[in-house]
């Protein structure tokens, strides 16, 4: 885990629990690292924000009640701005606006952006603000997409890469296109066979 990311996550309660479990000595040498550490994304994190269709997206409502959203979109959907900063485009969903009407109350926000064909999690903390800035959601909606109503802007805080110990393989249709075409061939290969046998 990150220094930054750690500095924001073990709070007094879950650093008592760290020590009553007794991972308090390895979790106190990520506190003692670097204090930007995990807080200015480079170009691994960029790349890999940016190729995502989905992240969940954490707020907290102003009774304390956390709620988690499926953000999604095409692949490039979130836009890293720069070493601080990603953006993405918010489209009309159920119009309920929970994660909307949570970020401003509290600008508090948690992103867990996954790939699960290669078993990789990246989560990110940060403020967010939300823009209806006509430009700055063209900018980031682009071209052949739904009408985004809002963009959401995000100061990253904190990241932290995390295990893959127990995330799923799964993979999306675009991702098993060339299992699929192989199957296929594979399927018109039997058919010739069988064809030619009646």
């Amino acid at each position: 885990m990150t220094s930054a990311y750690a500095r924001i996550a073990f709070t007094p309660a879950v650093r008592a629990e760290q020590a009553h479990h007794g991972s308090d000595r390895i979790y106190s040498r990520v506190l003692s690292g670097p204090e930007d550490e995990g807080s200015l994304l480079t170009a691994r994190e960029a790349s890999f924000l940016e190729a995502r269709d989905s992240v969940f997206q954490a707020t907290v409502s102003e009774t304390g009640w956390p709620y988690v959203q499926f953000k999604g979109g095409r692949p490039g959907f979130i836009k890293v701005i720069d070493n601080r900063t990603i953006a993405y485009a918010d489209y009309r969903g159920n119009r309920q606006y929970v994660s909307t009407g949570n970020l401003r109350h509290n600008d508090r926000v948690s992103i867990l952006a996954i790939d699960f064909a290669r078993r990789k999690r990246l989560k990110l903390l940060g403020r967010a603000e939300i823009s209806e800035d006509p430009d700055v959601i063209a900018f980031l909606n682009g071209q052949g997409r739904p009408e985004a109503e809002r963009a959401v802007i995000v100061q990253i805080e904190a990241f932290d890469w995390n295990c893959p110990q127990h995330i799923p393989i799964r993979l999306t249709d675009a991702e098993r296109g060339s299992e699929i075409r192989h199957l296929k061939d594979r399927i018109a290969e039997l058919e010739q066979k069988l064809f030619a046998l009646a």
